[in-house]
């Protein structure tokens, strides 16, 4: 055997050696794949519902959920959708600092719409995990004065005016279905709970070496290294309350009066699909992912995160953009007579 082919073995021994221990090290860390088989992804997405034994998925209530998620009607003008500020095209989110609603109004507390997509393994909702689930969380944007502003009555009222979507619930639930503000929201959540994007970084932890590039590995090891799976692991890394501001004040603190829980703790934002999702933090004050990862490397670890270090670790955040489910827009049913009219108090 020549020294280049001896090299060559070597260099490939080594690195498989690299990318084993690199996959272990972040299992240690608290880092958790999407199962690869459907059947335990599904059962993985079952225990994450809470509502799940009572509503358990089926074809024909996601079908219907992603009516009502796309649906106008449920909103007091007509409208505004959940789509509206959770866009399922632009990575789940609405693209803009402060989500604006009913009445083109800003959100009043300069609040970031967080992202739906595999939103369903967070432990709460809601940036101040004020939600346990995506159906309670489904409930607040259609009330909200500043969002959808419409109140439980007028969604009933307006959904059971149509004899189609009066079918269709039969049709999810029995016969013997009334449709309810609850169970439209519920509903809503069962849509959500497909929102599901396994990525390349699934892939390596489960086995496959390869599915990371050399430069996506090295700046993984550094957001293991660096401190950054305090808060940000599980299968979502992130999606649980976490203290902010630990270690310095966050520099845009004052945009908005956003100030966490009771507790002053914060639901600390899920990195899937993070390249899409800007802009960042709970006030969408930071529009670069760099500046992103600096700003918590300060606020969170008291550390300084070199500008090539943020690149790297950015880098590694590539492996995290997911594969997502192909959704077909909704037709949705006629409205008629006894539909009532959009409210646009303008």
């Amino acid at each position: 055997m020549t020294l280049s082919r001896i090299l060559l073995c070597s260099s490939l021994v080594a690195s498989t050696m690299f990318a084993q221990n690199l996959i272990q090290t972040a299992k240690d860390a608290g880092l958790v794949a999407l199962p690869a088989d459907k059947a335990e992804l599904n059962k993985l997405i079952e225990d994450s519902s809470p509502d799940s034994k009572a509503f358990p998925t089926t074809d024909k209530r996601v079908e219907l959920g992603k009516k009502l998620y796309f649906e106008p009607r449920i909103s007091k003008s007509g409208i505004i959708s959940c789509n509206t500020c959770h866009n399922l095209g632009l990575g789940g989110v609405d693209g803009v600092p402060a989500s604006t609603g009913h009445k083109w109004t800003p959100n009043p507390h300069h609040i970031n719409a967080p992202t739906v997509y595999n939103s369903v393994f967070n432990s709460v909702q809601f940036w101040d995990g004020r939600a346990a689930h995506l159906a309670a969380q489904a409930a607040g944007p259609m009330t909200a004065d500043p969002e959808m502003a419409a109140t439980p009555a007028l969604v009933e009222e307006r959904l059971n005016s149509m004899p189609a979507y009066v079918r269709m619930f039969k049709d999810a639930y029995g016969e013997d279905t009334k449709i309810t503000f609850d169970l439209i929201t519920t509903t809503i959540g069962i849509f959500e709970r497909t929102l599901v994007t396994p990525s390349r970084f699934d892939d390596f932890l489960n086995g496959d070496e390869k599915a990371l590039s050399k430069d996506e590995k090295k700046g993984l090891e550094l957001f293991i290294n660096e401190g950054c799976t305090t808060c940000h692991n599980g299968v979502n890394l992130g999606g649980t309350m976490q203290p902010f501001q630990v270690a310095a004040k966050y520099k845009f603190a004052d945009v908005g009066d956003f100030k966490g829980d009771a507790n002053g703790l914060v639901k600390t934002p899920i990195l899937r699909n993070i390249h899409l999702t800007a802009p960042y933090f709970h006030n969408g004050a930071i529009w670069s992912l760099k500046e992103a990862i600096k700003t918590m490397g300060s606020v969170q670890l008291g550390i300084d995160i070199t500008d090539d270090k943020a690149e790297s670790i950015a880098t590694f955040f590539n492996s995290l953009t997911g594969r997502m489910p192909a959704i077909t827009y909704p037709m949705f049913p006629a409205s008629t007579d006894a539909t009532p009219k959009p409210e646009l108090d303008y």
